[in-house]
């Protein structure tokens, strides 16, 4: 038999010309048309580009739409994500309100905009610190352009339920947002467990959604000529990013085997396996970080008690300013840093190193484990007690007892199902055959462990 016979007949198109992705994509805007059509554009939400680079991703799907017979009043909405493409954003908006076509395309949306911005990949791409940073940053330039072009501007707020993925108090991080990025304009999403927490009960439902609508009038209410954030403050929190991020970056990115490390030294394999995400773990069978979901990302890290993207970096990045008084001074009077710090204290709170370095002992190549366990633990110190040095609290959370002592009193319970997790995968990992029936068995304990850390921290991903 020649060769060419053994191997599989490729994916050939109905159509020549056009590949089946190609296919997919053009189906996608035919059935927009569809609904358009069938039920009207109010039914509609926006068309999110995930991972726009540039005014070129924004332009195609305007193109794509015109193709498929224009859809009249379709939001497109750009998702900016990545560090880089956070700092671009501005950028990216100015090309297309300045673009003939897209500005016709915006006078027929009512002149508005709505910008979404990505609170997960910007974290799994720079840390704690930086993509906080960029995120506000973003905010107060793509408000800025917007104004510049007599646009309405919505911004889309991509937030999780973690710390790591834009979680926290609703009513402080609208606050924290730059002044006039509101403007009586908040979309937010709410995942996972967050609906439960919020919506489940009714009573604590109307509570958070007053919360949200007190925040939204109060940082929308009209003031005159808002005081500016010092320069000095922005150029020590550039100073403190720019270290952050480089500490991030270094133990993530540039660490050989970092990625071994953290597939090992969590129960990523197992969490890939459960049932629950809307998506796969990765955007491609890849085996570099840019490939990983964010959610997953962070899920592991709290199942295993590490919790590192909503802290790590953030130690490092306070003591490249050694003015402490400067520090407090930030802390007292500027509620996006107040809210950085805060914020990292519910994760270091629920975050265990003793637990952690458990976790990092399932890892086979012992020596990696070792120093990556002594960096990351050297970190956490740094982080609680910069912290603490600035707020001059003697503990975490003490600024939020109720918070603080909700954390203390589930951790004695979360910590059994940690240690029969680890034994639970120290046995698995070790059978001849994955997936026997006594594979299987092992698993099933494991996603129970997964269900009671999960439901006791709070937090998935």
């Amino acid at each position: 038999m020649p060769p060419w016979q053994k191997s599989s007949a490729p994916e050939l198109s109905a159509r020549p010309g056009v590949t089946p992705a190609t296919a997919e994509t053009w189906a996608v805007f035919q059935l927009i048309q569809r609904v358009h059509h069938i039920y009207g554009s109010e039914l509609m939400g926006p068309f999110i580009i995930s991972m726009t680079h540039s005014a070129a991703d924004v332009l195609t799907v305007l193109l794509l739409s015109q193709w498929a017979g224009q859809t009249p009043n379709l939001q497109i909405c750009p998702l900016f994500e990545t560090v880089e493409d956070l700092r671009l954003a501005p950028q990216t908006l100015q090309s297309l309100y300045t673009h003939p076509l897209y500005h016709q395309h915006i006078q027929q949306n009512q002149n508005h905009q709505m910008v979404m911005i990505g609170y997960s990949d910007s974290n799994k791409d720079g840390g704690y610190l930086m993509a906080n940073w960029m995120l506000y940053q973003a905010q107060e330039e793509i408000t800025r352009v917007s104004r510049q072009h007599n646009i309405q501007l919505t911004i889309f707020h991509g937030r999780g339920g973690t710390v790591a993925r834009g979680g926290g108090p609703a009513n402080r991080a609208i606050r924290a947002q730059p002044a006039g990025s509101i403007n009586g304009r908040f979309r937010v999403t709410e995942q996972g467990e967050v609906i439960a927490s919020r919506y489940a009960n009714p009573t604590l439902a109307h509570r958070h959604l007053e919360q949200i609508a007190n925040a939204v009038l109060l940082a929308s209410a009209p003031t005159e000529d808002p005081a500016p954030i010092p320069q000095r403050w922005r150029q020590a929190l550039n100073q403190m990013s720019a270290a952050a991020h480089l500490a991030y970056r270094q133990l993530v990115y540039e660490t050989p085997g970092f990625l071994d490390f953290w597939q090992t030294a969590t129960p990523i394999d197992e969490i890939k396996r459960l049932q629950i995400g809307s998506r796969p773990a990765s955007r491609a069978a890849a085996t570099d970080l840019a490939q990983i979901r964010a959610i997953p990302w962070v899920f592991s890290w709290m199942q295993s008690r590490y919790n590192l993207p909503g802290w790590y970096g953030l130690g490092t990045g306070i003591r490249a300013i050694s003015d402490l008084p400067l520090l407090q001074e930030m802390y007292k009077g500027w509620a996006l840093f107040q809210t950085l710090l805060n914020n990292s204290e519910i994760s270091l709170l629920k975050a265990d190193m003793d637990i952690a370095a458990l976790y990092a002992q399932l890892t086979p190549n012992q020596s990696l484990a070792n120093q990556l366990m002594g960096n990351i633990r050297a970190e956490y110190e740094r982080t609680t007690q910069a912290i603490l040095a600035i707020s001059a609290h003697p503990n975490l959370l003490d600024e939020e007892p109720a918070t603080q002592n909700a954390v203390r009193l589930r951790n004695p319970y979360i910590d059994p199902l940690n240690f029969l997790q680890i034994e639970t995968l120290r046995r698995l990992r070790s059978l001849p055959d994955p997936n026997s029936p006594a594979a299987e068995s092992l698993r099933q304990v494991i996603v129970l462990t997964i269900n009671g850390i999960a439901a006791g921290l709070k937090n998935t991903g």
